[in-house]
């Protein structure tokens, strides 16, 4: 009985806080309301220029790695895959909807050591830069094997040049 009011004082501060940061969730999901959700995947995809399993990291708004897009489900982690087409780039989760990016719109690949809360040796994650409607955002990937990001970001660059085999237009450039 002695450690009653330390028990319950201690959850309560607990429950306090996650009422906290559910409050915060749903104020980033109202804030930004406007972000578009991402395209469909087309219903015929070519065969795969570079393909890895993985878990996909998150969304977040380009250059801010703490900034994650709640809307639509893209700022929580997920086991899956990313798979590289003529197409577009395609991340498909488990759990979760699946995220494909239009070849026009991308805008660069990276390689990084962390964003959002997961930290890698370095090099460790597959950053893609894109546009999701008009907002500027970064989505990073970890493969589950670390021969496998290089493919994953010369495949990128292909589509981004417009150097990958296939429909793929050339993108304009700015």
């Amino acid at each position: 009985m002695k450690y009653l009011p330390a028990i319950v004082t201690t959850l309560a501060v607990c429950l306090v806080l996650a009422g906290l940061i559910w409050a915060g969730w749903r104020h980033r999901i109202r804030r930004q309301q406007d972000v578009a959700a991402p395209a469909a995947p087309p219903s015929q995809l070519s065969a795969p220029l570079a393909a890895a399993e993985g878990q996909y990291v998150s969304t977040t708004t380009a250059g801010d790695w703490l900034d994650r897009i709640a809307v639509h489900q893209l700022g929580f982690k997920a086991n899956g895959a990313l798979s590289i087409h003529t197409e577009g780039v395609l991340y498909a989760r488990t759990g979760a909807p699946d995220v494909f990016i239009p070849a026009a719109d991308l805008d660069s690949v990276r390689r990084e050591s962390g964003m959002a809360g997961k930290f890698v040796e370095k090099d460790g994650l597959v950053v893609v830069a894109w546009r999701l409607g008009g907002h500027d955002v970064d989505t990073g990937f970890r493969p589950r094997r670390p021969d496998a990001a290089a493919p994953l970001v010369a495949a990128v660059e292909s589509l981004i040049s417009g150097t990958a085999a296939g429909p793929a237009e050339k993108k304009d450039t700015k």
